[in-house]
């Protein structure tokens, strides 16, 4: 079982990464915080201070067409925030 599926790049997360030197990572649904924080600190050698999770529920959408009405939603995501220890850093473009 994978751990860490992928970095989140976004405007917001670059900014807590400067700011606060906490990192956020999708993560597989099932990890608990002592998975998620073994994960990143093999993968990147760090240290982590703090795990924070968050579990985001698939969003549901309906449409109208000439066949009838369509369902659909997306897929249930894990996000972990990690706060690394003072002076450490990820570098998150250097495997690109």
């Amino acid at each position: 079982m994978s751990i860490l599926i992928k970095p989140i790049i976004t405007e917001k997360a670059s900014q807590a990464s400067e700011l606060r030197n906490c990192f956020s990572f999708q993560v597989n649904t099932k990890a608990n915080k002592v998975e998620i924080k073994k994960a990143v600190e093999a993968a990147y050698g760090v240290s982590v201070e703090k795990v924070r999770t968050i579990n985001v529920r698939p969003d549901r959408k309906t449409k109208f067409t000439k066949t009838g009405i369509q369902h659909g939603k997306t897929n249930a995501v894990k996000k972990a925030l990690v706060q690394l220890a003072e002076g450490e850093t990820i570098d998150l473009y250097a495997n690109i």
